[in-house]
């Protein structure tokens, strides 16, 4: 059965320890490690919840996993409740900023199985048992000072570290600054689109402005348009200008309308 090349302590420690005799020893309930150099010797288990024993396990004894339970190949390592509380650990520990104000907890750790070698902590900001809480990771190169129960880091805040796990506030407050992101780009673009196509017109405008309506060297034909005049048929006299006709010309009556006298008459005129 091969394992994974790192793994999550909490998923170490939540599945429960099978030897190669088929025995239960219990769920895991401690960490094992070394905090100097950030390393994971191995877990402790409880194989009964009335008993005081506990049995220590190394880390290289880690065969195989399964959804609930783990494998290892030989026996445990026989301790007692006073003995593990005096294991130096960093989980639970309180994470402190640059100012030394409280940024949140060690809840968690990534884990390279085959090394034991810590990649990364995982801080939370809230109780880690409420669900659906956030996780920070924080890798040990960015840990200055370390004592027991406290960690002293450079950091202005949580929002410093890349996120691995978001709550739902969380995850909505990242989403809502991207989608404003998105926003504030989409506009900008759109601006540069509408200044573009301003820039483009104001071009041709100015364009059609400075040419000139014909060519300056060429001048106008003054030729065409008097032959055009010249060829404009005449118009007939106005009414007043008979007058000055001469007298031998006739001028034309209109006959009188012929009128009977047995015609019976028109009572309109």
């Amino acid at each position: 059965m091969s394992l994974p090349e790192q793994l999550l302590l909490s998923d170490l420690l939540r599945r429960r320890v099978r030897c190669d005799q088929g025995l239960d020893h219990g769920p895991g309930s401690e960490a094992w490690m070394h905090p100097p150099v950030h390393r994971l010797l191995g877990w402790i288990s409880r194989p009964s919840g009335l008993g005081d024993q506990r049995l220590a396990w190394r880390l290289d004894q880690l065969r195989g996993l399964a959804d609930q339970e783990l494998f290892v190949q030989g026996d445990g390592c026989s301790t007692n409740p006073s003995t593990v509380d005096r294991l130096p650990t960093l989980i639970g520990a309180s994470v402190l900023g640059r100012a030394g104000s409280p940024l949140g907890r060690l809840v968690d750790a990534a884990v390279e199985l085959h090394t034991g070698r810590i990649l990364h902590y995982l801080v939370a900001r809230s109780d880690p048992r409420l669900p659906g809480s956030s996780r920070w990771r924080l890798s040990p190169e960015r840990i200055v000072d370390q004592q027991p129960g406290q960690v002293v880091t450079a950091l202005e805040g949580l929002d410093d570290l890349p996120l691995a796990r978001a709550s739902v506030r969380q995850e909505f407050l990242r989403r809502s600054r991207r989608w404003r992101d998105q926003m504030q780009e989409e506009s900008v673009r759109l601006r540069d689109q509408v200044q573009q196509v301003g820039d483009r017109f104001e071009e041709r405008l100015e364009g059609w402005l400075e040419e000139p309506p014909w060519d300056p060297d060429e001048q106008p034909d003054r030729s065409a348009e008097a032959e055009a005049w010249d060829d404009w048929p005449e118009a007939d006299p106005e009414p007043g200008a008979w007058s000055d006709r001469p007298e031998s010309t006739p001028r034309r009556r209109r006959p009188a309308p012929v009128r009977r006298e047995d015609s019976e008459q028109d009572p309109w005129f």
